[in-house]
């Protein structure tokens, strides 16, 4: 599905009333399709409605809303939040609802409700909320009822994902033609409760734009084969995974059960010696190369030849999950990179021993797929958290394609990009927001790409399936309950599912 700006849906629209379609007609199906979606999703008859309208185009919507959620069977009114429409096509719609008899009030006016509908601002609005917007802002959050949000929350920037003070908190979006930006960046993506895109009829060829896009089910599933009946171990690939310290074993535990449960045909698990003994009691499957320890638990220097030794049977590596962080770990991070010739999946501890040395990133043969989090992606990037968060995309794009490289930036909304083409991922949620989760994705990551997937495809794969999985998890056990071993489980599941549809 694709997301756009605010000027690209903007382009679009003024495309087909050029080629299709009046506005005013638009506007109609707009409403339409906004009513329908908020009556399915809620039982609204004979329920209080009170829809909050601007005085622009996303009014009309509303007006629309309104006169057929009044024919509907909803004791619906119009809020007129400032004045009273001005240009033809809202005006029109705003004359219809209330010759069909919708009541219209003012915001100071408006009192309980079991609903309140958001037509105030949608694309247009950027900046800080000016007055008398201000209170009815303040007046719908405060308000006690259902927030449904048409296009955009009002407050929020559809381009940058920024909020205003006081941004409407809705339940429910309705984003009309396409998902925004909002949709999916912080902080506004968190303002936007659940999240339904409406069609509204607009013809395919009026989007010329090269847009970034969701992670679709569909188009995951179809990159996976059935199996060959003859197939054998050997067919799905050899999975090298450096990973695990005596402090962190778990990291090479979890990364290596999510590439069994992902398909890898063998998995060969290196870690430290003095991990060795923690990760076979909770591992039978892998083949273990167990190589020299430093004093501190972590790779030793010294067990560089025993690493890389392994690197040609590899068809991908995953490299950095829980070995900590120090010269003897920098040593081996940088051997690997310089040698292997399989992707790399660089993740965790692997990208904080490179951010000293980002240049290597440019020297390595092999194709690489970074999978920071925003605090590890600041340091790659000299950057703050925050200054990443608001700039996710262009951000992730400009350092994919200056290091020619694959990159995962995670988080709500993980961005999968190449420098050139971006996607977004839409499962997941805030279960997952705990240690191990990361190393999960990047046993995934691994074991796709050693099954013949091309870098970029297996992280699209990876993300989508890891975030579903963990919204599977979460129904099971909620989002407080849920382990990454539940998340692990469901992804047997899920994989099963790819298998079998």
């Amino acid at each position: 599905m694709k997301v756009l700006t605010a000027d690209e849906i903007r382009l679009v629209e003024k495309i087909c009333f050029e080629k299709y379609s009046t506005e005013a007609e638009l506007m109609l199906k707009a409403g339409t399709a906004c009513f329908k979606a908020m009556t399915e999703k809620f039982d609204m008859k004979n329920k209080r409605v009170l829809v909050f309208c601007g005085n622009g185009k996303n009014a009309g919507d509303g007006f629309v809303i309104a006169r057929l959620l009044w024919a509907y069977g909803a004791d619906a009114k119009i809020v007129l939040c400032d004045k009273a429409p001005t240009v033809a096509e809202p005006l029109m719609y705003f004359n219809e609802a209330r010759s069909s008899g919708v009541e219209v009030i003012t915001a100071d006016e408006a009192g309980e409700c079991d609903f309140a509908v958001d037509c105030i601002f949608g694309i247009g609005f950027h900046g800080e909320v000016r007055k008398p917007f201000d209170r009815v802002f303040d007046k719908v959050n405060s308000l006690g009822a259902k927030v449904i949000s048409v296009d955009t929350p009002s407050g929020s920037d559809a381009t940058t994902g920024a909020v205003c003070k006081g941004c409407i908190r809705a339940d429910f979006t309705i984003a009309i033609s396409t998902l925004k930006y909002c949709h999916i960046l912080p902080p506004a993506n968190a303002f936007c409760g659940e999240v339904k895109t409406v069609d509204i009829g607009i013809p395919e060829d009026c989007y010329t734009g090269a847009y970034i896009n969701t992670i679709e089910y569909d188009e995951v599933k179809a990159l996976f084969k059935k199996r060959d009946k003859n197939a054998n171990k050997g067919t799905f690939g050899h999975q090298l995974n450096i990973c695990g310290s005596y402090k962190m074993f778990g990291a090479a535990v979890i990364a290596a059960e999510a590439a069994l449960r992902s398909g890898a045909g063998l998995v060969k698990l290196t870690v430290p010696e003095s991990a060795y003994p923690l990760v076979a009691s909770h591992l039978t499957q892998p083949i273990f190369n167990p190589v020299y320890a430093s004093e501190k638990g972590t790779f030793s220097a010294n067990s560089a030849a025993g690493i890389t030794d392994n690197l040609e049977w590899a068809d991908s590596i995953v490299l950095g999950c829980g070995i900590g962080v120090n010269d003897d770990t920098r040593e081996i991070v940088y051997d690997v990179l310089k040698k292997a010739k399989s992707p790399v999946i660089l993740d965790a501890d692997g990208i904080n021993c490179i951010n000293q040395r980002i240049s290597i990133l440019r020297e390595i043969k092999a194709p690489i797929v970074l999978t920071p989090h925003p605090g590890e992606m600041a340091g790659l990037v000299s950057k703050q958290v925050a200054e990443i968060q608001e700039n996710r995309i262009e951000i992730s794009k400009t350092f994919a394609r200056e290091m020619h490289l694959v990159l995962v930036l995670k988080g709500a909304n993980t961005v999968v990009t190449d420098g050139y083409e971006v996607f977004v991922n839409t499962t997941g949620n805030p279960g997952m927001a705990m240690g191990g989760s990361g190393d999960m994705l990047s046993g995934m990551l691994g074991a796709f790409i050693a099954q013949g997937l091309s870098p970029f495809d297996a992280a699209k794969a990876a993300v989508f399936l890891h975030g579903l999985s963990g919204d599977m998890a979460a129904l099971l056990y909620g989002e407080k309950g849920m382990l990454v071993s539940d998340m692990t489980e469901q992804l047997g599941v899920l994989m099963s599912e790819i298998e079998t549809d």
